[in-house]
């Protein structure tokens, strides 16, 4: 039975995939619940903000978005919940504006608690069940790919990172369940699947580890493709580039790599070296010339030379990066790098950002002209007029001027120029075919039998 009578829900995620992925699982909840999902100005009736912490501005922007919600919508039921939950519990709860605070690992019964509050039972968000993977098979969704969760929190332990406390220790979820959250997503409609977590290669369920499992979900039946989230650049082997051989698994890796000084990664206590991420560059790209790897990198770690900064910048030209997410080191209080000396100034913080950031702008630049003249099997996210945009196999952003053809199909376009500039740079094609490369490689396959 719903108890609401067609209540208004508004969502707001900050951070990573793996939030986005639970903000749409929950959304999936509500929908089916009966509520109507809105904006923050379209006066709901619950607003949740879903917040990050892995940096000083994360939680600045985490602040602002809960203020911003609060103040315009005054009689709303306000869940903040994400990372930030964990690391600033009491503060948070100790403000008026907010009506609930639940933390990671509750996070999946939002919608119990808010439905147990309009019904006039008080339920604090520490009775909620303790769950991390109590997640139902995305059918809404805010985006036009779906991610399925496998792996959830970090026994790493980087002299920088928060994670681990805030999302605790390593946990992987059985293969069956994955499997089965795979085939549900797909029945559900979606083209697109992410594979995503916190640390997604150190999976393991029994025997499995993260090659075996990724295997299994390539071998799920259906027209459809599989990206993977952010990876740390250790965990898996030779037989992890093979697998890129299949034709549903798109050759796209965010590959952190955070700094090319082996002094700064030894001292960030990274689990490999800047010689290691080369070897598995070259790896891929000697199977997969046009391979295309995106990074993070933090600028201004504590002790980080000039020479180190100059040998992250020699290794991002070097291993030619289309995007480089770069990160001003911040302070996270309980972590190791806390208490480490020299800490850097935030005015050389900033200029080595800068410098960064332009050069993963020319990368970028660089990447996109040589695909000028191939061809890309783009999953259409947008469709303005006649103009539809959406990602290729690579993840490049393709825009192309098409009549007819629906969101969340998948097509086939010549690119023919690049488009926009810096950060916005676009490439541009022809529509071709109405063929996704999956549907291409099993018709072939058939053909070639």
């Amino acid at each position: 039975m719903v108890i609401n009578d067609k209540k208004k829900v508004a969502f707001k995620t900050l951070g990573c995939r793996l939030n986005q992925y639970e903000t749409d699982a929950l959304v999936t909840n509500f929908d089916e619940a009966g509520y109507q999902l809105v904006g923050f100005d379209e006066s709901p009736d619950v607003v949740v903000v879903n917040t990050c912490t892995v940096t000083n501005q994360s939680d600045q922007k985490s602040r602002t978005v809960i203020s911003q919600a609060a103040r315009k919508n005054k009689n709303a039921v306000v869940v903040v919940t994400g990372c930030m939950a964990n690391n600033f519990k009491e503060k948070l709860e100790s403000q008026e504006n907010i009506t609930f605070v639940v933390e990671n690992n509750r996070k999946s019964s939002i919608l119990s608690l808010v439905e147990a509050h309009f019904s006039g039972e008080i339920i604090h968000p520490n009775q909620l069940p303790q769950d991390v993977f109590s997640y139902e098979p995305v059918r809404k969704s805010l985006h036009t790919r779906s991610a399925v969760k496998i792996q959830d929190g970090c026994d790493n332990f980087c002299t920088f990172c928060i994670i681990p406390m805030v999302r605790g220790r390593a946990v992987s979820r059985p293969v069956a369940d994955v499997l089965e959250n795979v085939r549900k997503t797909i029945e559900n409609g979606f083209r697109e699947i992410v594979i995503t977590g916190v640390n997604i290669g150190r999976y393991e369920d029994g025997e499995a580890r993260f090659e075996d499992l990724l295997a299994r979900i390539l071998d799920v039946p259906g027209d459809f493709r599989v990206r993977i989230s952010s990876l740390e650049p250790d965990g898996f082997g030779d037989g992890f580039v093979e697998l890129f051989s299949h034709p549903k698994l798109m050759p796209h890796l965010h590959l952190c790599l955070q700094s090319g000084s082996e002094k700064t990664l030894l001292r960030m206590r990274r689990m490999y070296d800047a010689g290691q991420f080369r070897k598995t560059i070259q790896q891929f790209r000697s199977v997969y010339p046009e391979f295309n790897f995106t990074t993070d990198i933090i600028v201004g770690f504590p002790g980080e030379t000039e020479e180190d900064f100059q040998q992250t910048l020699e290794a991002v030209e070097e291993f030619g990066f289309s995007h480089v997410h770069t990160f001003k080191y911040s302070i996270r209080t309980g972590t190791r790098a806390e208490k480490l000396e020299n800490h850097i100034s935030e005015k050389i913080k900033t200029e080595r950002s800068a410098q960064i950031r332009q050069l993963s702008v020319e990368n970028k630049y660089r990447y996109y002209q040589t695909l000028i003249g191939k061809t890309q099997n783009v999953l259409v996210e947008k469709i303005t007029k006649n103009k539809a945009y959406g990602y290729g196999d690579l993840y490049v952003p393709v825009e192309f001027q098409a009549k007819e053809i629906q969101k969340n199909s998948i097509q086939t376009v010549k690119l023919t120029g690049l488009s926009g500039e810096g950060e916005k740079l676009i490439l541009v094609g022809e529509l071709l075919e109405n063929k996704s490369r999956v549907h291409s490689e099993k018709q072939k396959n058939k053909e070639g039998h």
